[in-house]
């Protein structure tokens, strides 16, 4: 696998054999590079759950200087996405994370995952937060093995039954 060299740090490289080259863009939620994932990632979610997530977003959560959108493109082409919003001000959300099925098992969602976490530094967030359900069984073992633990529930879904919170201090 080669990092193009812009890319940003992180020592979870996906492995294959294709050697396949990964990048990360910053995007604008909702725009023409973007759309598309955060429609599939709805869709997922509603396959998943009878109806698409719909917590509260807006653009402009997802700019600096409290934000971002980010993509990683495989080989040049779209294959995920990551928002991070401010929750307060000592952490960030991770909002929308989204590998499309062709990239996933192959280390793509680690990879963007310790971007993600990069950039949330970098904007000097002290914590991450997000939440995701028990119908993402895959996001919980991803999340879990990078050290997220479970936290009190926060946000839209604070009082589902299905919800799961997770925090990890960066």
């Amino acid at each position: 696998m080669q990092e193009r060299a812009d890319a940003e740090p992180n020592a979870n490289k996906p492995v294959n054999a294709n050697n396949p080259v990964l990048d990360l863009v910053d995007a604008r939620y909702g725009d023409a590079l973007t759309a598309p994932l955060l429609e599939e990632v709805q869709l997922d979610l509603t396959a998943r759950y009878g109806g698409p997530d719909g917590t509260p977003v807006a653009a402009e959560e997802f700019t600096p200087p409290h934000g971002a959108f980010l993509v990683v493109t495989v080989d040049g082409a779209p294959a995920g996405c990551a928002g991070l919003r401010r929750h307060d001000h000592d952490a960030a959300e991770l909002k929308r994370m989204y590998v499309r099925p062709e990239h996933r098992r192959r280390g793509v969602a680690r990879w963007l995952l310790g971007a993600v976490e990069e950039r949330a530094r970098v904007l000097g967030y002290r914590r991450l937060l997000l939440e995701t359900g028990a119908a993402q069984p895959e996001a919980i073992a991803l999340y879990e093995s990078c050290g997220y633990r479970l936290v009190p529930g926060f946000g839209h879904y604070r009082c589902s039954p299905t919800s799961r919170s997770f925090g990890k201090d960066l």
